[in-house]
This record gives structure tokens, sequence and C-alpha cells, in this order.
């Protein structure tokens, strides 16, 4: 499905800002060169990380007055028909484990890392995915073992953190059994997409 072209825009992290505020310095200084968008991200990351708190203040502040902005506006949004609007997500309950492969990915991504330090995200997201496609079956065993065990602590967990949310829930009739189940597979399919964005915040936070 394409995307709404009324649903609010992202917010901006206060690295972004810095970002594009670099752009359109590098724009107004040479109007009619051509970007080497890697140079220029690298050049970019290279002065952020020597910025103090004070200068990257500016950005944060930014940074900040946008979420409000995007939560604001996602408040009053309506997806389309047949769209599943996100629901804010509490954050007492617990956390999604991650899979085998994102264990696998914590292992090595390091170690890439290091041997390729000029990698980009998706090169090194990429790398990862060749890797673990070519490991047996033997060699992703305890990787499975581990999310498995991950798993089973978050299921025991839910179990408990929905019945403390619902005291005086008693015996539900089948419709509004169904309707229950129904939300909690919502909710599994929405911790399946934060489990995707912690892992590229992760990555974008280890490349600054």
């Amino acid at each position: 499905m394409g995307k709404d072209p009324n649903k609010p825009k992202g917010k901006m992290s206060s690295y972004a800002y810095f970002v594009q505020t670099c752009r359109e310095e590098h724009k107004k200084k040479h109007p009619d060169a051509s970007v080497n968008f890697s140079e220029f991200s690298k050049k970019c990351s290279e002065r952020w990380k020597t910025m103090s708190a004070k200068e990257k203040g500016k950005f944060e502040d930014l940074a900040k007055q946008d979420k409000i902005r995007y939560d604001r506006e996602m408040k009053n949004y309506i997806p389309p028909k047949g769209e599943k609007k996100k629901r804010a997500k509490d954050p007492n309950a617990p956390k999604r484990p991650p899979s085998a492969f994102f264990i696998f990915c914590a292992d090595h991504r390091p170690k890439i890392k290091s041997e390729s330090p000029g990698l980009s995200i998706g090169d090194v997201a990429k790398k990862l995915g060749e890797m673990w496609n070519s490991t047996c079956a033997e060699d992703k065993q305890p990787y499975e073992k581990k999310a498995a065990k991950l798993k089973e602590k978050y299921d025991k967990d839910m179990a408990a953190y929905r019945a403390k949310g619902k005291p005086d829930s008693g015996k539900k009739a089948p419709g509004m059994a169904m309707k229950a189940k129904k939300r909690d597979d919502d909710d599994d399919d929405d911790d399946e997409e934060d489990e995707e964005e912690d892992e590229d915040d992760d990555e974008d936070e280890d490349d600054e």
C-alpha cells in the first residue's frame, strides 16, 4: 500500500536537523557544486562528534519541538480505511524479545564495523543477512535457543502484565475473547515493527 499523503511528516532527530543545516550552509557556499553524499555524511558525523553540548542544544530543541508537533498531528490523524492506526505504546509493557537473527547481528555487527569502518548502515545489514543465510543450522542453534528462552520469558511477562492491567476481567464472552486476541495479535505486530525501528536507532547511534 502506498504512503498516505495526509499522514503527518515523521519527526526529525537533533542530528537530522544538524545535517539539514550543514546542507543549507554547503548550498550557500557552493550553489552549483554537486554533493558526494557519503563524503558529506562522513564530514557531518565527524563535526557532530566534536561539537559541545551547548552547540548541540539548539538542534536538540528543534527536535523536541518537532516531536511535540508530530505527537499532536498523530493524535488528530485518521488513517485510511483498511490501514491500522498505531496505538501509543505503554512504556511499562514488556519489550518484545529479539529474534535469533537479531541476536546474531548484535554478536557480529561490531566485527564487521571494525573490519570495514566505511560501510553504510544498509551495507552492514546486507552483509549480516548474507552471513546469517550462509550459517549452517547447527551454528544457528545457540541463537535460536537464546531467542526461544527470551520469547518464553516475554510470554510469561506479558501474561502477568495483562493480568495486572485487567483485574476485573473475569470470564469473557466468546466475542469479547476474540476481540482481545485480535488486539493482542495487533500488539505483537506493532512490537515487531518497533523491534526493527529500535535496531535502526541503535545503528544510527553507532554511526554518530
